[in-house]
């Protein structure tokens, strides 16, 4: 009696073998379309928090941009032959675009949870049990350190701030413009937010066994040069209090990771 074997995959009871098409752990499967029309229902989703909260943010606009400008406001305390206290506009639509960017941040803050509940529930059913057991650790540990990274530059922006004004010479009084003071707190607060997103992929590169645990503790030497190296490039005002305020972080969630990675593996 000859039985024939399919040399593809292990035969199911019933005597077929799933193919790379079948349906998730969920049980259904969607077409190219269906996906994206899903795709386009979950980005009007999002788009429609973003505007509903950057009107708010509009109505919010003077009491964060006055929590943005405080550090400004204190070095001039401390430095009275300064011009003004105030950002200075040099056109008569530079407020309001300022006035229109810094509404749209506010929006994608306060939006955050859904557009961020819109991705998940558009990457979920894509995913099997086991990848939705480390998707959830993953997303909110990465929410964590992002808002870690944000928390720290804010920290840092008034040392910063008063380091670049010291070093521009006694001659020198600044006068800075909304759009151009504004752009580059909300930069410092991205670069640092993704910065600080790294330890995730190193973690991520243990568990998946293609960088293991030994070779990053090998490498500790040569990373901590690097992670300096790239703080000091990544690091839009360039002064050190920004540069210690990433780098010394970096090397600390370089440790971290090691471990974090060693127990996962476990």
């Amino acid at each position: 009696m000859h039985t024939e074997v399919d040399e593809g995959g292990p035969p199911s009871l019933n005597g077929h073998t799933p193919g790379p098409e079948e349906p998730g752990d969920d049980g259904s499967r969607m077409t190219l379309f269906e996906h994206l029309a899903e795709l386009r229902r979950r980005v009007l989703y999002c788009a429609i928090a973003i505007v509903v909260t950057s009107i708010a943010g509009w109505f919010l606009y003077n009491p964060v941009l006055h929590f943005m400008t405080e550090p400004y406001r204190t070095f001039y305390q401390h430095h009275k032959h300064l011009v003004t206290p105030d950002l200075v506009i040099s056109s008569p639509t530079e407020g309001f675009t300022t006035r229109l960017k810094v509404s749209m941040y506010i929006g994608l803050a306060l939006a955050a949870p859904v557009w961020l509940w819109q991705a998940w529930q558009f990457v979920t059913p894509g995913l099997k049990q086991n990848e939705k057991r480390y998707a959830v650790p993953f997303v909110l540990s990465s929410l964590a350190l992002f808002s870690m990274g944000v928390g720290t530059a804010i920290l840092v922006w008034p040392k910063a701030l008063n380091w670049l004004i010291s070093a521009s010479g006694n001659g020198v009084a600044p006068l800075f413009s909304p759009a151009g003071y504004v752009s580059l707190y909300v930069l410092i607060c991205l670069v640092f937010g993704g910065v600080f997103l790294y330890p995730i992929v190193v973690v991520f590169l243990m568990i998946a066994r293609v960088v293991p645990s030994t070779k990053w503790r090998k490498w500790r030497r040569p990373a901590i040069v690097v992670l300096c190296a790239v703080a000091a490039v990544v690091t839009p005002s360039n002064d050190p209090f920004t540069f210690l305020g990433m780098a010394v972080p970096m090397v600390l969630f370089y440790e971290i990771s090691i471990i974090i990675g060693r127990l996962l593996k476990r």
